[in-house]
């Protein structure tokens, strides 16, 4: 008997965002904007407590704006986590700069804000600082915020934090709770299928800068100039969100406090009946905020528990269970030809980015540089994301648990 299908992260939807979308049949709103998308940007900066938003067609779409509006362009580096999904970096060669790869701590996972420090000294001293620092907030834990905007406000960088995986995460700062993504100079959020609240595809950019989200919002319809006809004066992009969408989107956010206290149940659920097997850790809880657990990650160690990753994965395949290693980090990308080490020259990376002639079937590779990686490149090969859907039942659970207690050797 083949059991049925458990997936990573599916969605989890309910009567709310029925009614919303119902509402936005009714009122014959149903193309890009409209009273739900101008609802579900008040509700989302309501929760976040971050004061301006847009609701926008993806993640990628929110942090492309947001480098766009910082000025990023060709012969620019912006810094940004290694240990993370292409699309927080993609933007940055779609305005023809170059990503310098930061590599994680232990402590979170996150971009280590002590390689941040040394960098942007090493910048500062050949007097080429950074357009930007983009830290991930990866599985939904917030990224060491207290440090990188410390360090990043003594150079005047401005901060856009990748939220994607954050909703509903929080961290300490000043002696204060703050929600993801807080006090940047923007925030990135995704609402793609799997994550924690859903659009079905989406994303949101939230910002204390007024002039930021005004900016962004006019690019993201098509930048088109107040004229009674089109008329453009700069180039923008149809990014908008769907009135529908929005209407999923305020229903997905009046339940995600459930949503998160159920994903740090599986988390917890995973970690008492998986804790004792050697070989076996979790990802951590860093002590300064309180991670949604967006995903609950395990590493695995071959010489102690007997077995690697990958074998892991294969066998909960073979039982129908979706997992998926943890990400693979930028520098190690095919797409991307990374220079490492000190003496590597960041103009020459610059300059060269548009030239490189390396090709992978007979596609183009981009320049990057590198800072660190070993802590990533460890993460990569033993790291494990099980199942987190927070419909799944106690038997789901113990399957998993199961099959992986079994492959001990």
């Amino acid at each position: 008997m083949t059991h049925a299908r458990i997936f990573l992260s599916p969605p989890h939807l309910g009567d709310k965002e029925l009614e919303f979308v119902h509402q936005a049949f009714e009122s014959n709103y149903i193309a890009p904007l409209g009273p739900q998308v101008d609802a579900f940007e008040k509700a989302f900066s309501e929760y976040t407590g971050i004061p301006h938003c847009l609701a926008l067609s993806s993640g990628t779409a929110a942090m492309h704006l947001a480098l766009r509006h910082l000025g990023v362009g060709f012969g620019d580096e912006v810094f940004a986590s290694t240990l993370t999904f292409i699309g927080s970096v993609s933007p940055i060669f779609f305005e023809g700069a170059t990503p310098v790869f930061i590599d994680s701590d232990l402590t979170s996972w996150n971009m280590d804000p002590d390689l941040l420090k040394a960098e942007l000294e090493a910048c500062a001293r050949r007097g080429r600082l950074p357009k930007a620092v983009v830290p991930t907030d990866l599985y939904g834990q917030c990224a060491d915020y207290g440090r990188i905007y410390e360090i990043c406000g003594r150079f005047n960088v401005p901060v856009v934090v990748d939220a994607a995986e954050a909703m509903g995460a929080w961290y300490w700062w000043s002696e204060s709770r703050w929600h993801a993504g807080a006090n940047a100079r923007a925030a990135v959020f995704s609402f793609n299928g799997n994550k924690i609240m859903t659009t079905s595809g989406g994303g949101m950019l939230a910002s204390e800068d007024r002039d930021l989200i005004a900016h962004a919002r006019f690019l993201s319809q098509q930048a088109r100039d107040p004229f009674p006809h089109y008329e453009h004066t700069e180039i923008g992009y149809n990014y908008r969100m769907s009135n529908v969408l929005a209407g999923i989107g305020r229903g997905q956010l009046a339940v995600l406090d459930e949503r998160v206290l159920r994903k740090r149940e599986i988390f917890d659920y995973y970690y008492n009946s998986l804790k004792d097997l050697p070989g076996i850790e979790f990802m951590p809880e860093a002590p300064f905020g309180r991670c949604n657990r967006w995903l609950t990650v395990i590493l695995i160690t071959p010489r102690q528990f007997g077995v690697d990753r990958e074998t892991v994965r294969l066998a909960l395949e073979a039982e129908n269970i979706e997992s998926r290693p943890v990400w693979k980090p930028m520098h190690l990308q095919p797409v991307f030809v990374a220079a490492n080490g000190d003496d590597a020259d960041p103009s020459a990376i610059v300059l060269a980015g548009r030239e490189i002639k390396h090709r992978i079937g007979g596609k183009r590779r981009c320049a990057c540089r590198v800072v660190g990686g070993h802590v990533a490149e460890d993460l990569f090969s033993r790291g494990l994301c099980l199942p987190s859907g927070t419909a799944m039942s106690e038997e789901d659970l113990e399957r998993v648990v199961a099959v992986i207690r079994r492959m001990r050797r």
